[in-house]
């Protein structure tokens, strides 16, 4: 039986998937890493802390924070 993934787990206890993180990072530990899940979910974490938590949202959502990253929406939060 597949583990139940779900919010707030170990993203090490997240097995048989591929974390990625943007070529844009500059590799000084400040990426945010995502990986597809076997149920069609992504999750999210941390690359200063890949055992750490992971957040886990449906594409739907992931697709919507996307759109809103590429219409500038969060930029005052990187500024």
């Amino acid at each position: 039986m597949a583990m139940k993934i779900g919010n707030g787990v170990p993203a090490c206890e997240i097995e048989g998937v591929t974390w990625l993180k943007a070529r844009a990072s500059i590799g000084a530990g400040e990426c945010v890493e995502v990986a597809g899940l076997p149920d069609g979910g992504v999750a999210v974490r941390n690359s200063r802390d890949p055992e750490g938590p992971a957040l886990v949202f449906t594409r739907a959502e992931l697709r919507a924070f996307l759109c809103g990253a590429k219409e500038a929406e969060f930029d005052s939060l990187a500024a």
